[in-house]
């Protein structure tokens, strides 16, 4: 599940669906968003209720985690609180190998971003490949058979139909899908694109899932299960 967007004032709580999730799943996976300003205070209130989970929690941050500039310390939090923040590592847990980074935009295909012109373009760019690189890092840590990927950003324009045409290049980047179709990956899954489709694949025929909040699922609850 992802894009959370936790307030600082409180009002939504996430500890009856931790309890739920704990109850039908091994792990639970995060993919960015988790706060909606990247407050800590909103940190903060997010792992008090991931105190009502009782599995592994595996994460990687969002665009809206970075907002506020106090990402070191929302960071902390999190991992305070017992999460595997993937930050361009791996970890394995009951078997499976989570190699997560948040990734970045850029866009799909032949339309994805090239670093040419302006500096101001060319460090775009220069963040797309640098989280890619973060990513391949992280997968080339992974010995299980079996290995999902975890991002905020979309690998692939499948599951961001559904959002404005206009924005697809800011919502993720075909750089990702390159590098995870070089690798044996059971599954990818990200959120960022609320009004996106659920389910794709990348072009060497990886399995991915959008899993935002706002995503209608097979489980029509706002997580998706998924059976590796």
């Amino acid at each position: 599940m992802g894009d959370l967007h936790v307030k600082e004032t409180g009002t939504a709580s996430f500890k009856d669906l931790f309890t739920e999730i704990s109850q039908a799943a091994d792990i639970l996976v995060l993919t960015g968003d988790l706060t909606d300003l990247g407050k800590p205070k909103e940190a903060e209130l997010l792992a008090a209720d991931l105190r009502a989970c009782t599995i592994p929690v595996v994460a990687v941050l969002g665009n809206h985690d970075y907002e506020c500039g106090h990402v070191e310390e929302v960071t902390a939090i999190f991992k305070d609180a017992g999460v595997h923040l993937l930050e361009g590592q791996a970890v394995e847990i009951n078997g499976v190998g989570f190699a997560g980074v948040k990734g970045f935009a850029g866009g799909f295909g032949r339309y994805m971003l090239g670093s040419f012109g302006e500096p101001a373009i060319k460090a775009m760019v220069a963040e797309s490949v640098e989280e890619t690189m973060r990513l391949e890092n992280a997968l080339r840590q992974v010995r299980s058979e079996r290995a999902m990927v975890v991002l905020h950003y979309a690998p692939i324009p499948d599951t961001v139909v559904g959002e404005p045409q206009e924005i697809y290049a800011f919502l993720g980047s075909s750089r990702l899908a390159e590098t995870i179709d070089r690798f044996p990956v059971s599954a990818v899954v990200h959120g960022h694109a609320h009004r996106g489709t659920y389910e794709g694949r990348t072009p060497g025929g990886a399995p991915v899932y959008n899993v935002a909040s706002h995503i209608e699922k097979p489980t029509g609850r706002p997580y998706a299960l998924l059976d590796l």
